[in-house]
């Protein structure tokens, strides 16, 4: 596929969300939310909702692993007008990274401009236990992959972005201050589907990462060159393989995601009340 392609499609379901929702309700929306795995339930609190099932919108893939929700939900969390993407597609399930990235990517050029992306991940960090959250503060890129590879396409942003400030200082700071504890912290973004061995754990953390996942970073990556302001949320599910003294099991992160369902509502909603209805960049 050429980046000509890729273009098209991206503005295909654009056009399509903008006809669906209204042009008024498309401007209006001021976060893009990304659920990452035992979070889909986060969706069902918000109000005004209309929900677009990922299969409805043309070109859009849609998910295929448990505890991820498969549907577009926009309404309002907080009084803010927000994007909700109820679930993801990953690399592992054999989607390229132009379709991972595809859902923000139509967003954003729908016009949202900021994003809080949240996943579940495995904690590396000395100061992290299962049920902690981890606001992202920079990422390792180690699935071998970016979305960006391939011919240039000027839609996307530019041919070599900039990383140095992939994830807002300033969205950070105002996630810090909902009243939830926060550890800044580095997410390791990995292939998958299998978890990590001990000995990758060791090498994750003398890399400086203090969480692991399967997930996110090429949202951000693309979102980065496209111009939008990222954060980054991280729910510590479970402890990764040396660390942890039991087996690792996807199980047990869909229930870690809902066990930690009530606390990051109450904090998601609160970071979206102060974000509030103006432009998130402004």
């Amino acid at each position: 596929m050429t980046a000509a392609n890729e273009r098209e499609l991206v503005a295909g379901a654009a056009a399509f969300l903008r006809q669906r929702l209204g042009p008024d309700r498309c401007e209006a929306l001021r976060l893009g939310l990304v659920l990452g795995s035992g979070l889909k339930g986060f969706a069902a609190e918000m109000q005004r909702a209309v929900e677009v099932p990922f299969a409805a919108i043309p070109g859009w893939p849609a998910p295929h692993v448990e505890g991820h929700g498969s549907s577009l939900v926009v309404g309002e969390v907080g009084g803010t007008p927000v994007a909700c993407l109820s679930g993801r597609v990953h690399l592992y399930e054999g989607w390229q990274p132009r379709e991972v990235v595809r859902a923000v990517r139509t967003l954003r050029t729908v016009g949202v401009p900021a994003f809080l992306l949240t996943n579940a991940a495995g904690g590396i960090g000395d100061d992290l236990s299962a049920g902690d959250l981890m606001a992202i503060r920079d990422h390792l890129n180690l699935t071998g992959s970016s979305p960006l590879v391939g011919p240039h396409e000027p839609a996307f942003g530019p041919r070599f972005p900039d990383q140095t400030n992939v994830w807002s200082p300033r969205l950070r700071a105002l996630l810090g201050s909902c009243g939830a504890p926060l550890r800044p912290g580095v997410y390791a973004g990995l292939l998958g589907p299998s978890y990590e061995t001990p000995a990758e754990v060791c090498m994750l953390k003398a890399l400086g990462a203090d969480a692991v996942g399967m997930s996110t970073v090429h949202e951000a990556i693309a979102l980065n060159a496209m111009g939008a302001e990222v954060v980054g949320l991280s729910l510590v599910t479970n402890l990764a393989a040396g660390i942890s003294p039991t087996p690792l099991a996807h199980d047990e992160v869909v229930a870690a995601g809902k066990q930690a369902a009530a606390a990051l509502t109450a904090l998601v909603t609160t970071f979206c009340r102060k974000l509030g209805p103006g432009k998130a960049g402004a």
